[in-house]
């Protein structure tokens, strides 16, 4: 029986700074062959996928599928690979470590591996056979039987026979194949199934059943289940009656003649009601093919050569960046984080040849990419579904993927109209810092306070009290401020997440929510059935089990009464946490639960303010943003902010990676998105220093002024790091930034029409526009581009004042740099170009109606 092992690690304080990587593996790479029947099958055949694709079978160089579209027919949109099994399944043992958000899913003992395939027949259906109907939920069965259009059905089996010892030789042919005769069998069925989902995806169902045990010998008792291989030997003498397999080898040279699959059972311990729980999809790729997607991720836009986990989980501190990484990890297991963590993966790519793929359901998945000529992917159960995109160009697969996943919607105008001043203190403080930005002529749209439920200290700094009411010692004459900034047309915006603290020892506290959702019995509990205490980061806290039909109502409610106070906007943090060993109401599997957690999180957001909206007799919007997301977020967020960066240079966690967790979230669905202007994780102690200094974080400003949200946050620790408010200079340049925002309002507000029609995104990188510019591959934070119409280098090291600009080939217009007016006319170079503090390098297509109504709105503000 496999076996599931979850090991804490929250209260280690002293731990390996070297700690292996998110996306490792004990499994061997699974490349089983590919049997087929050659009755049943012809050379080569193609059935119809609906109205729209075909999917194609020819038994050349050792067999394989191929599926397109009738548009292009010859171009192909997936493949498997010949001669190679394209399913492939296993048992193997899991271990699960876990430490305060971080999670590491490891595999164990591999109990048992069926790696090659067998392709029993391949038709055409326009009804469900039984034995996939069984496999199918009720949705899922009502959808197909009511589209009638042809189903391709594929099915078969696996097995675990390997090349070893018995050679089996056709007269003629001088390869042979070796099988071999010792030890164990095993088979299982499997079915796969190919239907028209719309008229430019393809669905795709694998489901593998349970193993069954192949023997020769007459004393089924020398193993377990023994009953199974003696009724599997009747079923099998009939079946080798009627059907001979021929096995074609990867290169074109015959075939060799295999009697069955039948050899000697060995003694493995596997129960008969064991499923399996890893299935592998292997297919074909390009050498040269790059990989986007994949959710938000921080160190790479090109996946081509990496194994990408798609699992929820605290991004880390540094996640590779030294010294940074080995000091968290040292303090705190796994704190650090790798290249691949992340708040908000999704499992879903597009590549340089137009190919795209994404899988449904909420099982941790490995994206392998590191052989050249392939992709794998690991799949945490029996079963997996999914899609295959059509598309000529990359915004047109992006809209075609967020057409089913779900697009986030309009943003209220307010948002992105000025800046969103976040800071906290009280509200003599928030009076103090107004005055000041009126002195400065700064466009404000909100002030986002997060510390309206009140402060306390702990050892990572200031951190709030996780109970959702203000805290009216604070904020004293809390309404009144709200009243007066909305009568300048400033909104107010506040903070909450989905776990609450106990609050005995905060004063003046008017609800205690922690024991309120104790007593309501909505809190995710442990297997002892008591509220699971989850460690974070210096306090332990409740989860709301977003599971239980209870708690979407009570937690609206407390949000309801924040907006009736006059609140607009909040942030949803959090969302990433839920431990894989909870146990929730609905009884569902806690590992699957984990990546559907965030959505979960969004939706009771999302119904706030939908709720409110159709209500409330006024016209402006609430909004809130969230950091915590999987595969549908967008179907039911609103705004997506990038997490806690280090306030840093450097590439995995600092300014550069912010502009990387751009870029790919929004291939990825995410349309809006943006970073906390400076960071937000720093460390300030003797030995180890990260800190914002006053030109990392000028230069920030310059980077989020191009983005959906132009949001400041003072960081962990305050009082360390350089602020927007710190001295003339930084008041005068966020002045600047803020201005630069407001001078393409109007053009933010066409892209974020377009985004929620399209699923288009706000910044992108030049992939989406340029596809068959061979250089733009090879970019990652360098540059993006805003929409179509204008092209951002931002200066992402510190001391620099000049950067390169690379002006992409296949561009009908020049590019005129905003500040000089120098137009570049040619295409394929890069240029070196001065970026001084206060003049980041910008261009706008030359005779673009866009760029000139920018540039008139800077001379308007007194910018240029």
């Amino acid at each position: 029986m496999t076996i599931l092992k979850i090991t804490k690690k929250h209260h280690k304080h002293f731990n390996n700074p070297f700690p292996s990587s998110s996306a490792s593996t004990t499994i061997p790479y699974s490349q089983g062959s590919l049997f087929f029947n050659s009755k049943t099958l012809s050379s080569d055949q193609t059935f119809s996928i609906g109205n729209d694709f075909h999917l194609s079978w020819t038994s050349n160089n050792g067999g394989y599928l191929s599926v397109s579209h009738i548009s292009h027919a010859s171009r192909i949109i997936w493949s498997s690979i010949p001669g190679q099994a394209f399913v492939s399944a296993a048992m193997v043992d899991t271990e699960v470590e876990e430490c305060r958000g971080s999670f590491l899913i490891k595999d164990r003992d591999v109990h048992l591996v069926c790696d090659n395939q067998i392709i029993d027949d391949i038709r055409e259906i326009n009804h469900l056979e039984h034995e996939v109907s069984e496999s199918l939920s009720l949705e899922q069965k009502m959808i197909t039987e009511e589209n009638q259009l042809p189903t391709v059905l594929i099915t078969g089996r696996l097995f675990n026979v390997k090349k070893n010892n018995r050679s089996f030789h056709k007269p003629g042919i001088q390869e042979s194949m070796q099988f071999e005769a010792k030890g164990s069998s095993v088979y299982a069925r499997y079915w796969v199934l190919f239907n028209q989902k719309t008229k430019h995806q393809v669905g795709f169902q694998v489901k593998v059943e349970k193993p069954n045990f192949i023997s020769r010998k007459k004393e089924p008792s020398t193993a377990s289940g023994g009953g199974v291989y003696l009724g599997f030997k009747r079923r099998l003498s009939n079946i080798k009656k009627r059907l001979r397999w021929c096995w074609y080898l990867s290169r074109p040279r015959g075939f060799v003649f295999v009697s069955s699959v039948e050899e000697e059972i060995g003694n493995l311990d596997i129960p008969e009601s064991e499923e399996f729980n890893r299935v592998w999809l292997t297919y074909e790729s390009d050498e040269n093919e790059k990989f986007y997607g994949f959710g938000e991720q921080f160190s790479y836009m090109n996946f081509k050569g990496k194994r990408v986990p798609i699992f929820v989980q605290e991004q880390g501190i540094g996640r590779g960046d030294q010294p940074i990484t080995l000091a968290a990890n040292l303090v705190s297991y796994r704190a650090g984080g790798d290249w691949s963590t992340t708040y908000a993966p999704s499992p879903f790519y597009m590549t340089s040849k137009m190919r795209s793929v994404y899988l449904e359901g909420y099982e941790y998945t490995i994206f392998d990419f590191t052989r050249l000529d392939r992709v794998q992917i690991q799949i945490h159960g029996n079963s997996v579904e999914g899609r295959i995109l059509h598309g000529n160009r990359p915004c047109e697969l992006i809209e075609h993927f967020t057409e089913t996943i779900g697009r986030l919607p309009e943003l209220p105008e307010w948002i992105i109209s000025g800046a969103i001043v976040g800071m906290q203190g009280g509200t003599d403080a928030v009076r103090h810092i107004w005055d000041e930005l009126r002195t400065y002529d700064v466009p404000v749209s909100a002030f986002w306070l997060q510390d309206w439920v009140g402060q306390r200290k702990t050892l990572i700094g200031s951190q709030l009290w996780w109970n959702w009411e203000v805290d009216e010692q604070r904020y004293w004459g809390w309404k009144e401020l709200i009243k007066d900034l909305c009568t300048q047309n400033i909104k107010v915006m506040t903070y909450c997440n989905p776990c609450l603290a106990p609050a005995d020892e905060k004063p003046s506290t008017k609800r205690n929510l922690f024991e309120e959702a104790k007593q309501l019995d909505i809190l995710v509990k442990n297997s002892k059935g008591n509220p699971y205490m989850v460690p974070n980061t210096a306090f332990d806290v409740g989860m709301l089990d977003l599971t239980h039909p209870k708690t979407e109502n009570w937690f609206k409610q407390i949000l309801l009464e924040m907006v009736e106070d006059g609140v607009r906007g909040w942030m949803a943090d959090f969302g990433e946490g839920l431990p894989v060993d909870a146990v929730l109401y609905s009884g569902e599997d806690p590992i699957s639960a984990h990546n559907r957690y965030p959505e979960l999180w969004a939706k009771i957001n999302r119904e706030v303010v939908e709720e409110w909206k159709s209500n409330s007799f006024q016209e402006e919007s609430l909004v809130f943003f969230m950091r915590a997301g999987f595969r549908d977020s967008p179907k039911w967020g609103m705004l997506f902010w990038e997490g806690d960066q280090m306030v840093s240079w450097q590439r995995n966690d600092g300014i550069k990676s912010a502009v990387v967790g751009l870029l790919s979230s929004g291939i990825s669905g995410y349309a809006f998105n943006h970073s906390d202007i400076g960071g937000y994780c720093t460390v300030n102690i003797p030995i180890l220093q990260y800190t914002r200094t006053q030109e990392l974080l000028l230069r920030w400003m310059e980077l989020n002024s191009f983005t959906t949200v132009f949001r400041t946050h003072e960081g962990n620790k305050p009082s360390c790091n350089s602020q927007f408010y710190s001295n003339k200079e930084t008041l005068s340049h966020f002045a600047r930034t803020a201005k630069i925002y407001a001078a393409w309002k109007f053009y933010r507000i066409q892209l974020v029409k377009e985004a929620a029609q399209k699923g288009l995104p706000i910044c992108r990188h030049l992939f989406l526009h340029y596809p068959k510019d061979e250089n733009v591959h090879h970019l990652s934070y360098e540059q993006f581009l805003v929409g179509s119409e204008f092209l951002v280098v931002p200066v992402l090291d510190k001391g620099k004042k000049k950067v390169k600009a690379y002006f992409p080939l296949g561009e009908s217009s020049s590019w005129l740099h905003i500040w000089t007016g120098k137009v570049f006319s040619k295409q394929g170079i890069e240029e070196c170009v001065d970026a001084p503090i206060g003049y980041p390098a910008v261009f706008v297509k030359v005779g673009s109606l866009v760029g000139e109504t920018f540039l008139n709105n800077l001379v308007t503000f007194g910018i240029l």
